[in-house]
Order: structure tokens, then sequence, then C-alpha cells
């Protein structure tokens, strides 16, 4: 089962489509975002067409044109990186749509360390870095954390990651609207960087050398602490994308704050 139901529709023009129906009543929520940003956003060049929308209040379904024939990576190179930097740069000032989440809540929901401080185990048992190391780092971590400068006016996406984006023509299309936000559109960026290093891309300083510390804490505590978590059985794939994220944003966090690197027991 997944959040969503997706189809590729044979339209009787010839032309293909795109369709999520929602699933549940979160993902029923999930889409009415997305719908909204599709609508106040239109017109972007990193906006794919919509096509159609129906909302019984049970299941709405959202319609796009079919992206099957774009470049989805990994592999990175450097335009493409590029690319998706320039898109999340004129998304930045772009108006955001109706109902966008306000940075203040992501705090609350990407705050980790004081949660992982209070019970390690789960944490520890991925292998990620040693009690020592923890021990060693938890108060850099948990300080910088509660520094990232998240408030902003810019809009963002909020879920930058491989599965949610393609190249056409040298310019880069964003999928999946459903957590878009307003604050600090540079944050935008660093949530990218952990994936496109898992992905084989280049480390996060080789693209956003000046990022503050607080982003990199920010983001390795959330990771780590949601890939300890049990499986979604709608979608089980989450926990290992979120480990593999860990991996790099911890790394990162570590030079950052001038600690040691994870030390894996």
């Amino acid at each position: 089962m997944l959040w969503n139901r997706r189809f590729v529709l044979d339209l009787v023009d010839g032309q293909r489509a795109f369709a999520k129906v929602a699933a549940f009543d979160y993902t029923g929520d999930w889409l009415r975002q997305e719908h909204a940003a599709y609508r106040a956003l239109a017109g972007e060049p990193f906006l794919p067409q919509l096509l159609g929308w129906y909302d019984d209040g049970e299941h709405p379904a959202l319609v796009l044109e079919d992206l099957s024939e774009p470049v989805w990576p990994p592999p990175w190179n450097a335009k493409l990186r590029g690319a998706v930097l320039d898109a999340l740069e004129r998304l930045r000032r772009c108006d955001p749509p109706p109902g966008a989440l306000e940075m203040t809540t992501w705090r609350t929901e990407l705050a980790s360390w004081d949660a992982i401080a209070e019970d390690p185990s789960g944490v520890l048992g991925l292998n990620l870095f040693s009690r020592t190391w923890l021990d060693l780092a938890i108060e850099s971590l948990r300080h910088a954390e509660s520094d990232a400068p998240l408030e902003g006016t810019d809009t963002l996406h909020m879920d930058v990651r491989s599965d949610n984006l393609c190249a056409r023509r040298g310019a880069v299309l964003l999928v999946d609207w459903n957590w878009t936000s307003v604050g600090n559109g540079t944050f935008d960026v660093a949530c990218w960087l952990p994936s496109l290093e898992s992905e084989g891309g280049p480390p996060p300083e080789h693209v956003m050398p000046d990022a503050h510390p607080g982003f990199a804490a920010l983001l390795a505590g959330y990771f780590a602490r949601h890939a300890a978590m049990p499986p979604i059985d709608e979608a089980p794939h989450v926990r290992g994308l979120q480990l593999a994220q860990a991996r790099p944003a911890l790394r990162w966090s570590a030079r950052l704050l001038g600690l040691p690197p994870p030390d894996p027991r």
C-alpha cells in the first residue's frame, strides 16, 4: 500500500498523463496542498503542467503531464546540479501558495537532538556513531540545531531529492509540492545536499560553502532519529532513505562544528 495511488493514463487524443489519488485522510490533505501550489505557481518553468483536479471530499485526484521522458537522476553532473540551484533560486522569489507552512512549524518537527540525548538507544543501534562520539558532540549539535536560521519570507519546496525532480531541455522540474513552506530559502538547498552526496554527488561544502552549521545539525538529527523509528507500512523505503541521508549529514555537521568525524562502533 502506498501513500497515494498512482497511474499513467493514455488519453483519447493519444497523449499520456500522470494521476495520483489520495488513499488516506492525511494524503488527501497533502494532495489539496499540492494542488494549491500548482495553481499558485502556474507558469513557472520548474513546475509540471497541471491537467486536471478532482475532489470529492474523500479521495482527491491530481492529474499532471506525464514525465516519463525527462531524465531522472542519479547520476548527477555539474550541469544538472546547477539547474537544481537555478530552480530553487527562482522558487524563492515566488509568492507562497495559500496554506504554505511556516518554518517555525518545521523547527518543531525537525529538532531531534534533545530526544536523541534523552534516549539514544535507537540511533546508536544504527551504527552511525558511538556513544563516546555522541557524548562529545551532543551539546554542540543541540546548540547549533536551535540556532539554525529558518525564518524568512522565501518560498520553499522542502522535499528536494532525486525522486522529486527531473530534467528536461536543461531545466529542472520539481514534483510533490505538499510541503511547500515559507522561510529561509537557503534551507531548501541544505535539505537536498545529504541526498545528493549519498547518490555520488559532491560533499555539501562543494555546493554550499557558506552553509550555517545549524542547517547541517538540524538535518543530521532529524534523519538519524527518524531512521531509527519503525518502518512505515505505507512507505517502507523511507527509513532507508533517511539512514542514507543521515550519514553525510552527520559528517557535514562534524566538519562545520569542528568535531571529530562520527565513529561507527
